[in-house]
């Protein structure tokens, strides 16, 4: 990094004959870590060297700029100064806030330090207005094009400009000496961005400078504040048009609120606005709305890469659907006409926060037992099946997984209403609407939850299938349908049903399969894709390439409650510590084997389920015994799952040769007489 080489020695420290230069010792000589989660990867990672690091690429950058040298000296100093409200020690950084300086809406302040330089040391120039504007309108061109500001707050740019021209027509100048600016700020946060923003910045300059501030809509800066969103609707537009755009500034809105859907930020706003109320507030009282602490709170390190802290977003949204709820409320401190946002919660709140957070680090079955009943005595949760922790990235994998096998079931389906059991994140409902545009699709699950964000994903990306709350192992349907689809759902139903003799209880897959075919219409089809159970007794050897794979064995042959039907004697028969091997039941290995493809990060769930729980053969027997006629019945054994465990793995048979996996999956179709 050249500039950082000029400015610092080997040792980091500034050297000499730059000690005495202001703004750089306000970025050094700090105590304050300053830091935006949205440009970090870990937060573990943060060294406190970043703002020095930024501005020391923004100079880098410029050096490499062929622009005059009055045009370089003017970009440098705004270089220079445009962070320092960022930095400085608590005696200063106490001054400037009584000075009344938002230090937090940096471009404003760092403008105001500036000054107080130039003035304090008698610099004033002709460039010092230019560069002052400059410095306080740093940044807004881009925070423009994230429809955070409103494109009038570059007025006084304008104004200065358009002074400085004096009427002489030579404002191209002034828009390579902006575009070079903005080209630096944005290029030294990431090449990227500034890639994909090049034209919109250039476009925007040459507006401005042409003095045309008019705005852009109000549908156009919520796709940009919200680019997950699929739909941005009508109410939300005007919403934020009418109440929040003409009024407020919105600084760290996508590192806080990008995880949110529309709903619910339209909702945090909601509250926002009543906190002003209920204090009195005039519109002019506040001018920004900054949501950095709890962009600063919401985030943390699993596995040494930053996560949204799922446990304390789902506490926030459960407040959001019931502001009634106690443990938790919104925050909102008001400093120098700017709004800081953040959640509050409870201190018993905090500490059970805290607890899933290491619990989850932990990985143990049996703090994630206890997650599962401190969320349910709080409310925050409805069920055991609503996987918590890293649900995006479980669910994610869920949806990933054998992607082939669930297209081709869906070219199964009969009738004008179909039914998928179990929808999960919603990868079927996708896929059997796109297949029949035409078709009634609806999805069903047994937890609120699930339905819940079907519900928000349905709303989010504009579809149309209907979604309900249905147990099959409990009833019928409530209407007569043509196909119902259980794409790894029997399993569940098998694994979590507390029948008369507890879990893994057949009778559990048999009732819901009953059910089910009630609910059919004749020549209706229900669609099966799930585990299977191996028609065999024989004996399997596994060799692990590694001792952790030992490991996750040991803890499954504990954790493991299926299979009830085998001794525990024959699940496992030997276990070799030295060699790493383990010998057992080939359906006690294959349950295993199959349970350890998906890892540690899904191992406190997949250990509560049992994969194969009938054979082929009994599958068919039972169905016909329904009185349904079989179209297809096959095994097969998911490619997936030995491309994966080669590298953890070797299996053998009893003797120590090499043999082929056991199948792992079925696709039955029945058909209704």
């Amino acid at each position: 990094m050249g500039n950082f080489d000029i400015y610092f020695d080997k040792d980091n420290n500034i050297r000499d004959e730059f000690k005495d230069c202001r703004w750089l010792r306000y970025l050094t000589d700090t105590d304050n870590i300053y830091v935006n989660a949205e440009r970090v990867t870990s937060i573990n990672s943060i060294s406190g060297r970043e703002l020095i690091e930024y501005v020391m690429r923004t100079l880098d950058i410029l050096d490499d700029m062929e622009l005059d040298a009055h045009s370089k000296f003017i970009i440098n100093e705004v270089l220079n100064w445009s962070e320092v409200a960022k930095g400085g020690l608590a005696k200063e950084r106490n001054e400037w806030i009584s000075k009344g300086y938002p230090l937090d809406i940096h471009n404003l302040a760092s403008a105001e330090i500036y000054m107080d330089y130039i003035s304090d040391k008698g610099l004033k120039s002709e460039d010092t207005e230019l560069i002052y504007a400059l410095i306080k309108t740093h940044g807004l061109i881009g925070q423009c094009i994230r429809g955070e500001v409103p494109v009038s707050h570059n007025k006084e740019l304008f104004d200065i400009v358009n002074e400085k021209l004096n009427g002489n027509d030579s404002s191209s100048s002034f828009e390579s000496l902006l575009t070079a600016l903005n080209e630096c700020i944005i290029k030294a946060v990431s090449l990227d961005i500034w890639k994909a923003v090049e034209t919109d910045v250039k476009t925007l300059i040459h507006r401005i400078l042409s003095g045309d501030l008019s705005e852009f809509s109000a549908k156009y800066r919520l796709e940009k504040l919200c680019p997950k969103e699929i739909e941005i609707f009508d109410d939300s537009s005007d919403f934020f048009e009418n109440r929040i755009f003409p009024e407020y500034e919105l600084w760290y809105f996508t590192s806080a609120l990008s995880d949110f859907d529309m709903g619910q930020i339209r909702k945090v706003f909601d509250l926002i606005l009543q906190d002003f109320d209920s204090k009195c507030f005039k519109k002019s009282d506040i001018s920004h709305i900054n949501f950095k602490p709890l962009a600063d709170s919401l985030y943390y390190d699993y596995e040494s890469k930053k996560h949204v802290n799922v446990y304390k977003k789902r506490i926030i949204e459960k407040y959001l659907l019931d502001s009634s709820v106690q443990n938790v409320q919104i925050d909102i401190k008001i400093q120098n006409r700017t709004a800081y946002v953040d959640f509050r919660f409870s201190k018993v709140c905090e500490k059970l926060i805290d607890f899933c957070v290491e619990a989850e680090r932990s990985g143990l079955l049996t703090f994630e037992k206890s997650i599962v009943v401190l969320y349910d005595m709080f409310g925050f949760r409805k069920d055991a099946f609503d996987r918590l922790n890293n649900e995006a990235k479980y669910l994610s994998t869920m949806n990933n997984v054998a992607g082939s096998t669930k297209d081709s079931i869906i070219e199964y389906a009969v009738g004008k209403k179909i039914v998928d059991v179990g929808s999960g994140g919603g990868i079927l409902l996708d896929r059997l609407e796109s297949r029949y545009p035409d078709k009634e699709i609806i999805g069903t699950d047994i937890s609120q939850n699930v339905i819940e964000t079907l519900e928000q994903k349905k709303s989010k990306e504009g579809h149309k299938w209907t979604v309900k709350i249905q147990n099959f192992a409990e009833s019928a349907f409530d209407e007569k349908v043509d196909s119902i689809i259980f794409s790894s759902i029997l399993h569940e139903i098998y694994s979590y049903t507390e029948g008369e003799n507890g879990r893994f209880d057949i009778e559990s897959v048999k009732k819901a399969l009953k059910y089910a075919f009630d609910s059919l219409n004749p020549g209706g089809r229900i669609i099966i894709r799930d585990g299977i159970k191996t028609d065999s007794n024989d004996i399997r050897r596994i060799a692990f390439k590694d001792i952790r794979g030992l490991d996750f064995f040991h803890n499954y042959q504990r954790d493991f409650k299926g299979l009830k039907d085998i001794p525990d004697e024959k699940k496992v028969i030997n276990v070799d510590e030295e060699n790493l091997e383990v010998t057992g039941d080939i359906n006690f290995i294959r349950e295993f084997m199959y349970t350890y493809t998906w890892g540690n990060e899904s191992y406190p769930h997949e250990v509560q389920e049992q994969f194969g729980y009938f054979t082929l053969k009994e599958y068919v027997d039972y169905l016909e015994s329904l009185g349904a006629d079989i179209i297809t019945a096959r095994e097969f054994l998911e490619p997936g799952y030995p491309s994966n465990l080669e590298q953890y793995l070797t299996l053998l048979d009893k003797d120590g040769n090499e043999v082929a996996y056991p199948e792992s999956n079925c696709i039955i179709v029945l058909e209704k007489r």
